[in-house]
């Protein structure tokens, strides 16, 4: 009974592996390997291995300088994670306590998630517009501005400009995770530091940010990871330009695939993407795996 249990068992989860296998594992490992191949559209009779040609060409590659755009998904990481996480921590505390119309106001500050980031980035495109975009609006019928600002066409602004719609974009990942986290803090804890005479800030400190530890490590950890591999936004508003300003790594490989048809080129920033990926999710696991103390 117990062999037949174990063969249904293995039954039923062959053609997950089998979906698995043909729709990632498979892709995966091809994109690896094409990353050490000559494999450019216009050549597809000459396709050969080269080694290690791939890697070095976009690291000394002097039209889009490889420590440019390094330094731009830093900048684009950190900078919308920060942001994103304060702002939907202080969201997520502002809804913790029940009040009228709760249930509409959720759905609301929760549908930007629902939708496609590609499609976030076109909407955000035309906010932007350095012609008829409203920000440009709102600033010259306030004062702010005596011309029209090229937001997305000056390298000056344009990083900036993606980061803000990005981090509009991430606010309800990190207030849905966060508020629920919030709702399993005891309030037994909660009652029994008000009788201590505990302030909000010191039970915020204290009991609520320890207890919810576990929750803010994995989902900061998980969202850098998903900003990193998130090229959507920054490829509807900007395509990585102007003047290479917000090209990060995700970008620049659909770029080189898309613009330049260089296949093997443009599998090699996969392979760089997921090394580094790789690299923070064995981070990540090592701290969400660690023993979590939580207050008495």
């Amino acid at each position: 009974m117990q062999g037949h249990s174990r063969r249904y068992l293995f039954l039923i989860m062959v053609p997950a592996f089998v979906f698995l296998t043909l729709f990632m594992y498979f892709p995966i490992l091809r994109g690896m390997v094409i990353a050490f191949q000559d494999y450019t559209l216009f050549d597809m009779t000459n396709i050969r291995f080269i080694g290690l040609d791939n890697f070095r060409a976009i690291m000394s590659d002097v039209n889009f300088r490889f420590a440019q755009i390094l330094l731009n998904t830093l900048l684009w990481i950190v900078v919308s994670l920060a942001f994103q996480f304060a702002l939907g921590f202080v969201l997520a505390l502002l809804m913790e306590k029940p009040f009228k119309g709760r249930g509409i106001y959720s759905a609301l500050v929760f549908y930007p998630w629902a939708l496609s980031g590609f499609a976030i980035g076109l909407i955000w495109a035309w906010m932007f517009n350095g012609q008829f975009g409203i920000i440009n609006d709102i600033f010259l019928r306030l004062g702010l501005t005596s011309a029209p600002i090229g937001f997305l066409s000056n390298p000056k602004y344009a990083m900036a400009s993606v980061i803000v719609a990005n981090i509009w974009y991430g606010i309800p990942f990190f207030a849905i995770m966060l508020l629920a986290a919030l709702q399993s803090v005891p309030s037994e804890l909660m009652e029994a530091a008000k009788i201590d005479g505990a302030g909000p800030v010191r039970r915020l400190f204290s009991i609520t940010i320890p207890y919810i530890k576990p929750t803010i490590v994995s989902t900061t950890l998980l969202r850098t990871m998903w900003i990193m591999n998130f090229p959507d936004i920054i490829y509807a508003m900007t395509g990585g330009g102007p003047s290479n300003a917000t090209n990060i790594l995700a970008t620049q490989m659909i770029n080189k695939i898309l613009q330049f048809y260089d296949y093997g080129q443009g599998a090699a920033f996969g392979v760089v993407i997921m090394l580094i990926l790789f690299t923070y999710a064995v981070l990540y696991l090592r701290l969400t795996s660690a023993k979590e103390d939580y207050p008495l």
